[in-house]
């Protein structure tokens, strides 16, 4: 009897605890109770065999099995809610989350963000991003030759699809699952891997998909190359997982990414990943897949220590090389010269090193003056090898093929006598920041009209001294680059070169905060007229990415460094959205040391702002407050009331999250305080929510249903319907956990009412996991599972896999209960 009424003081303790307050115990009790939460945790695992049927029969979901939670594999550090948002689903239970979700075994739900970036707020998408189902470029028209090296790599390809999936089973790990294709720069080796990979697809190997990724090991400006980390998350974007869904540490990243290609392989779905420029074994081995139905293709002018298969590529033979130059003077036009004259076609290509890029550019000169004999571009090529070949003797040669040199300066010397202005834009491209540009940029730099600069690119492109792309999205061959580079030193001033990057940086500017502007779902004026909508501006802004962190990151130049600090304010939002976390600490870092050297105080304390949210979001805690307080000190003293609160408010979110939660409130609770000075609002509804979630935190429910319900107040007064309905999920989520059920249902109800009058399916889905999981505790059991099915149903239109398996474990257990019953 004695042991029995232990066991029910314990275990009632523990009700008490975890529970709140429901018999109305005094503040002081309960912080006794918080404080010896351990030790109560464990003298209960001493009695937990006991203890455990009697806890199942008191339980509101009639003790049934939770469910596991499906998750992509990873397990980052335990996040209850983010950043003034709504966090739906709180039953009691392991916590295994990632940084914008709330993963708890039995019943789960997700977190709406609201984060404070500078002068913008991140709103949550409106629409889900965007999957890739194929990454490939266009193979070239005029490939020649390479028959054994396709043959090779067909079967090394095929047997994916054959031995892979069929024979070994999804599971199997006996194959060798990456061939590595090495040779000098300009052999082809790019051109060999987009064949075989075209050929592949044709004949359908890989219904997984086909992804192609430049790692610019080699790039001429000296550029960082892409790391294997950044490779596997944009691979992982691509393969379907929610930005939202990404996981932050590099461990996690990986783990998430095989797990991806794990489930694939057991569902048969076979995936190729061509790797093209790759530096060094680092850069890619850890994206090597595991199953043997996979295969990772990769291309490199080293021979890379890596379990692979492995083929070097040589130049053409002669045979290959003169019918290269055949089929590529016979692309725009019928040409009889190479038959006609195969002696000279020896020579030229001999004269090209029998190299792919060579040949090619030449046969560009070539097919531009068909009247021309080839011996006597055989004899020029000849004079010009002279000329290079003494350079080279000086030691004064950059160090490239001499054929590939000789075909450029033909090339080049025929751009400045017929096309100077062609010549201008060829030069200007090899200056310009990132790895590519588009049409429009291209524009923007020159100088001149679009459609005469498109027509400029176009005959670049025909000349082989550029490649496009039907995105119309324009790039150099790396020795191209180099060899224009050269002309670029030597006309800076004549090109007005400085002029023609402020012009770029504008446009960046203008296109990039139009653009940022639909992601946060504010778009106004003419600059929101520049895109149709949400899809559009993402469209852009992921496609500029790389350039515009390279731009940012590469301003030096006093004269530009106002631009570094305004891109990088602009684009932190997206960032921050699309989970691109290293970029975002990049530009958040290179906005900084922008306004530090230009002594703007007033730009430092958002800069320190975007840098604390950074930090936050990659888990670095104590340098996110950091951060944070130095803004709050620099609005402070400037007297910007308005950007104190805003730094006050991203402190509170970052204190929480690096579990200082009694900070945290006060920080929060500063926030407000400003904004209510200020009478704004806006700000201070959304201050408030943050302070309710802190309020959680420390079990202080009642406070926090106070603060949730002014919250909730304020976005109905202002009319902000979608303010409304974040602050009816967090005041769910505080009722459920005072036990005030039937009003977290009415709540949870009128959340997701509000985000299906706003078309916003992503948070709908959310809240439906909220209400099915309030109905789950007053056992209205039918209900539930039409929350659930609702929501399961959602996910499947936006295509978000795990918040579906989120939902459908729910319902599963959901169904359980009720046949239980």
């Amino acid at each position: 009897m004695l042991t029995a009424a232990a066991l029910l003081l314990l275990v009632g303790g523990a009700a008490l605890f975890f529970l709140g307050n429901p018999l109305g115990l005094p503040p002081a009790v309960l912080n006794v109770l918080d404080q010896r939460a351990s030790v109560i945790s464990m003298v209960i695992g001493l009695v937990l065999g006991s203890a455990a049927l009697w806890l199942q029969l008191r339980s509101p979901t009639g003790g049934s099995a939770a469910p596991k939670v499906a998750t992509s594999g990873t397990q980052a550090p335990a996040v209850n809610t983010m950043s003034g948002g709504l966090v739906i689903g709180a039953h009691i239970g392991s916590l295994i989350s990632d940084e914008r979700s709330l993963a708890i075994s039995g019943q789960v739900g997700m977190v709406i963000t609201g984060d404070v970036h500078g002068d913008v707020r991140v709103e949550p998408p409106r629409e889900p991003a965007p999957q890739a189902l194929d990454g490939l470029l266009a193979a070239p028209v005029d490939f020649t030759g390479r028959a054994r090296a396709l043959q090779d790599l067909a079967a090394f390809l095929k047997v994916a699809s054959v031995g892979g999936a069929a024979a070994a089973g999804p599971g199997s790990t006996a194959a060798v699952t990456c061939a590595a294709v090495a040779g000098m720069a300009g052999v082809g080796k790019t051109a060999l891997a987009l064949v075989s990979a075209h050929n592949a697809q044709s004949q359908g190997w890989f219904p997984g998909g086909i992804f192609f990724m430049n790692l610019h090991g080699y790039s001429p400006d000296g550029s960082k190359p892409v790391s294997a980390l950044a490779a596997a998350g944009q691979l992982l974007r691509r393969l379907g997982v929610p930005a939202e869904k990404l996981p932050v540490g590099e461990e996690e990243v990986f783990t998430a990414y095989h797990s991806v290609l794990a489930e694939r392989a057991t569902d048969g779905q076979a995936v190729l990943v061509v790797a093209d420029n790759v530096v060094e074994s680092d850069q890619i081995a850890p994206l090597v897949p595991t199953q043997a139905c996979h295969r990772l293709l990769v291309t490199s002018r080293h021979t890379l220590s890596l379990t692979a298969r492995q083929l070097d590529l040589d130049v053409l033979d002669k045979a290959e090389a003169v019918e290269l130059l055949q089929r590529a003077l016979q692309v725009r036009r019928p040409d009889e010269r190479v038959a006609d004259d195969r002696t000279a076609a020896a020579a030229i290509v001999e004269l090209g090193g029998r190299l792919p890029l060579a040949v090619q550019i030449i046969a560009a000169l070539l097919a531009a003056e068909p009247d021309r004999p080839l011996a006597a571009m055989a004899s020029e090529l000849a004079e010009v090898g002279e000329r290079l070949n003494v350079i080279a003797a000086l030691g004064t040669s950059p160090d490239r093929p001499i054929a590939v040199r000789a075909s450029f300066d033909l090339s080049y010397q025929r751009l400045t006598r017929h096309h100077p202005d062609r010549a201008r834009l060829f030069r200007l491209l090899a200056s310009a920041p990132g790895i590519d540009l588009s049409t429009e940029a291209a524009a923007a730099y020159d100088g001149r009209p679009l459609s005469q600069v498109r027509r400029e690119l176009l005959e670049l492109t025909v000349a082989h001294l550029l490649t496009g792309d039907p995105g119309e999205r324009w790039s150099m061959h790396n020795l191209v680059r180099l060899h224009a580079g050269e002309q670029a030193v030597q006309h800076t001033m004549d090109d007005a070169q400085a002029d023609a990057l402020e012009r770029l940086l504008n446009y960046y500017h203008q296109i990039a905060e139009a653009a940022v502007s639909h992601i946060l779902s504010r778009p106004s004026g003419e600059a929101g007229k520049r895109f149709t909508g949400h899809a559009q501006a993402l469209t852009w802004l992921d496609a500029e990415r790389h350039n515009l962190v390279t731009t940012i990151t590469s301003l030096r130049h006093p004269r530009y460094l106002p631009y570094a600090r305004d891109l990088a304010g602009i684009i932190a939002p997206y960032l921050n959205w699309r989970r691109y976390l290293d970029d975002q600490l990049a530009v958040a870092h290179a906005a900084l040391d922008a306004c530090r050297e230009l002594g703007d105080r007033h730009g430092e304390g958002p800069a320190l702002n975007n840098l604390g949210n950074a930090l936050r979001e990659g888990g670095h805690f104590e340098e996110a407050i950091t951060a944070h307080q130095g803004a709050a000190a620099i609005f402070r003293e400037l007297g910007d009331r308005h950007g104190e609160g805003r730094a006050l408010g991203n402190l509170g979110n970052a204190l929480r999250e690096g579990g200082h939660f009694e900070e945290a409130i006060t920080a929060h609770q500063g926030a407000a305080a400003i904004f209510r000075e200020l009478d704004n609002r806006h700000d201070e509804g959304r201050a408030l929510g943050n302070l309710g979630i802190a309020l959680r935190e420390v079990r202080r429910f009642e406070e926090a249903i106070t603060t949730h319900q002014q919250d909730l107040d304020i976005c109905r007064g202002l009319g902000d319907r979608h303010g409304e309905g974040r602050a009816l999920g967090n005041l769910g989520i505080a009722l459920r956990e005072v036990r005030r059920f039937e009003e977290a249902i009415i709540v949870g109800r009128s959340a997701a009412v509000i985000f299906r009058e706003l078309g916003d399916q992503h948070n709908e889905g959310q809240a439906l996991i909220c209400l099915g999981n309030a109905l789950q505790d007053v056992r209205r059991f039918d209900e539930a599972i039409t929350a659930f099915e609702q929501a399961v149903s959602i996910f499947d239109t936006t295509k978000d896999d795990q918040n579906r398996a989120t939902a459908q474990a729910n319902l599963a257990e959901a169904e359980q209960q009720q046949a239980d019953e």
